[in-house]
């Protein structure tokens, strides 16, 4: 620790800690069961799914880093396997899909939908997000395309709620290395004659000269300091959102956020051809408005209608260097991005019990790429037609089997790609998806159990089929789409005074689009024959007085066959067993702790000289914070101010996101929230 953080630790006695995400199972629209404490409920659209276990998780509840990333939340929450790649990329797994089958929606805003079908959450900034849903494996077909292996949905002007108290927060951070981190959140409601609103708005700055290296970790280049060479990164960010309601029920809502950085990767260690890379501009900008009619009554019962439209744009400037010296650029690579969707959802009651949703999705992704002077441009076009009914088979409050609800749905799927950068076109694919799920509330109300099928397919990225991102990359024009049949059932139980989700998964991904690795080192995308993973997930969550427990445990096996096509035979960096343990504690007045026991277990990857299947040790991460709470009344009311310790990896483990990339060492980081 330096001299900074020994004597911030001086003056602050801090903490923080871990809250327990609440486990919720996911009904239909506008739905409320509550189990105990648990609360389940369904908000539209991404919430129209019913036999899907899903956590609801608030972003106040976790202690990440001022001015945090995406990355930085996800690498909290149980369910998601997070790993940086050689591109400097942070992805996501869940249940073995990867992350071009996870889908990542801001505000209804598809960002994997793109050039290459999948979101780096470490250019995401977390400040303007709210609450975030996760759906693990059965995702609705109402979100239109390419949505398969489940779905991570972050709110930030779709939030329900409307606080009537206008609102300031401000927080800052300084951590170990050096990096300093920045941000503040206003929010402001407003009426008119007509309906109620609120605006929120922000910005976060961070400045960071790179994470720390594991003490048995060593660079081949030697360095002043104990930074990973490489990793400094600097960026800016800013959000507005708001939304209105209308006292007819009619609502709109509309998010704009913004980002711009620059930022070095790391290089693979032990590589002979690392990605010596820099990146001097990544700039992405999403703008998301939508509206909806509430529900209204009709000739045949009650019913909506929803239009959103979202813009995706962004720009990546990338610089390839001859040395680790990065003092010498041979190549650069500029890409440029627009991803236009409309999104049409629509529902309306069947009768007493039943209700019909229906939701018809465009997208337009635009990406125009410059590889050391030769430009080409390349565009795909995607198309979704989803239906979707749910039933209340049983709806007794009173009986042992108090709710029980049936959904049935059904997609149509189209992609095309106009632009090609020339190469030959994949043409027009058209495919199918459905899904039934059952979940029903028994035991007095005191369990609720689900379980639901569903099948799906996605389209090749534009990326996967047709670059060769600067010479590493063989493009595949003949690709096909992945199919994943997925399956799940559990039980979520209200367990003293907290609660306990067991839940079982099965996924089948066939025609899986995997990595090969030719004898010259070059890698070429195809399709190999089946990925299977099974698994048990359990989470826990309990209160003990003024004392908090819970953790969670996957394990899954996930196996590739028939790599006929492949080296590989092993699936690439999905650990078979993931779990952590938490306790948060009061210790003094105003002062509480929590300690947390984050594990992931071994893991295979491919040598990045060789091609063959090499096994990753896993390994435990120890991490605590310290947090201290001060309240001040004032003039405008009580104001408080937390302050707090955050310790990561205090065991200053080794654990490798994938060859040759080791994960960030013993860091501290010393935070002020006014708020």
């Amino acid at each position: 620790m330096n001299r900074i953080l020994r004597r911030a630790f001086l003056i602050f006695a801090l903490a923080g800690g871990l809250t327990p995400v609440t486990v919720a199972a996911l009904q239909q629209p506008d739905t409320v069961i509550r189990i105990g404490r648990i609360e389940v409920q369904g908000q539209r659209p991404a919430t129209t799914v019913g036999g899907a276990s899903a956590l609801e998780i608030e972003l106040d509840s976790l202690a990440v880093p001022a001015a945090a990333s995406v990355e930085e939340v996800f690498r909290q929450l149980p369910g998601i396997h997070v790993r940086t790649n050689s591109r400097g990329e942070a992805e996501i797994a869940v249940r073995g899909s990867e992350s071009r089958q996870v889908a990542v929606l801001l505000d209804g805003a598809p960002i994997t939908l793109g050039w290459d079908a999948r979101a780096d959450v470490s250019i995401l900034p977390a400040g303007a997000v709210t609450d975030i849903t996760l759906i693990r494996g059965l995702s609705s077909l109402l979100h239109g395309p390419n949505v398969l292996g489940g779905i991570v949905e972050m709110r930030v002007g779709r939030s329900a709620d409307l606080s009537e108290t206008a609102s300031v927060s401000a927080t800052g951070g300084l951590d170990s290395e050096g990096g300093f981190g920045a941000s503040a959140v206003a929010y402001a409601p407003f009426e008119t004659d007509d309906g109620e609103g609120g605006i929120r708005f922000g910005a976060g700055f961070r400045d960071s000269p790179g994470f720390v290296l594991p003490g048995a970790v060593t660079e081949p280049v030697a360095t002043d300091d104990d930074l990973r060479l490489n990793t400094d990164r600097r960026n800016l960010s800013g959000f507005l959102a708001g939304r209105f309601v209308g006292d007819g029920g009619a609502w709109a809502a509309l998010t704009a956020s913004t980002f711009g950085a620059r930022r070095g990767i790391a290089a693979e260690l032990g590589a002979d051809e690392p990605r010596l890379w820099r990146y001097p501009s990544v700039r992405r900008t999403i703008v998301a408005a939508s509206t909806g009619t509430g529900d209204r009554d009709t000739p045949l019962g009650r019913g909506d209608l929803e239009l959103s439209v979202s813009l995706d744009d962004n720009h990546t400037e990338i610089e390839s260097f001859a040395t680790r010296a990065y003092d010498q650029v041979v190549g650069t690579e500029i890409g440029d991005g627009l991803t236009t969707t409309a999104r049409l959802l629509g529902d309306h009651s069947l009768g007493q019990r039943g209700e019909l949703s229906g939701a018809f999705t465009y997208s337009d992704i635009r990406h125009e790429a410059d590889e050391n002077g030769q430009v080409r441009s390349f565009q795909q076009r995607l198309t979704s037609l989803a239906v979707e009914t749910a039933w209340r088979l049983v709806d007794d409050p009173t009986a042992g089997v108090q709710n029980v609800r049936l959904s049935l749905g059904g997609a149509w799927d189209r992609g095309t790609t106009p632009r090609t950068g020339g190469l030959e076109s994949l043409g027009t694919i058209d495919d199918w998806g459905g899904r039934v799920g059952l979940s029903a509330v028994v035991a007095d109300g005191a369990a609720l159990v689900h379980a639901g099928i569903s099948r799906r397919g996605r389209f090749p990225s534009l990326r996967e089929t047709y670059s060769e991102s600067l010479d590493r990359f063989v493009p595949n024009p003949d690709l096909s789409p992945e199919h994943l049949l997925a399956a799940e059932a559990g039980v979520t139980l209200a367990a003293g005074d907290g609660e306990v989700q067991i839940v079982g998964f099965r996924h089948r991904l066939n025609d899986a689009i995997r990595r090969i690795t030719f004898e010259d080192g070059r890698r070429m995308r195809v399709n190999s024959e089946r990925l299977v993973s099974t698994g048990l997930e359990v989470m826990v969550s309990q209160s003990i007085g003024p004392v908090l427990l819970g953790g969670d445990l996957t394990l899954q096996s996930v196996t590739l066959t028939d790599p006929g096509t492949s080296i590989s035979s092993e699936p690439e960096n999905l650990p078979e067993t993931d779990g952590r343990l938490f306790a948060q504690v009061p210790l003094l007045a105003h002062v509480s702790g929590s300690i947390e026991l984050d594990y992931t277990g071994s893991q295979f990857c491919q040598d990045p000289n060789t091609g063959a299947d090499v096994e990753l040790d896993g390994g435990s991460w120890w991490n605590a914070t310290l947090s201290r709470l001060f309240q001040f009344d004032g003039r405008r009311g009580r104001r408080s101010v937390q302050t707090r310790l955050l310790g990561r990896n205090l065991g200053d483990q080794v654990l490798y996101d994938q060859c040759g990339l080791p994960r960030a060492g013993r860091s501290f980081e010393v935070q002020i929230r006014v708020f």
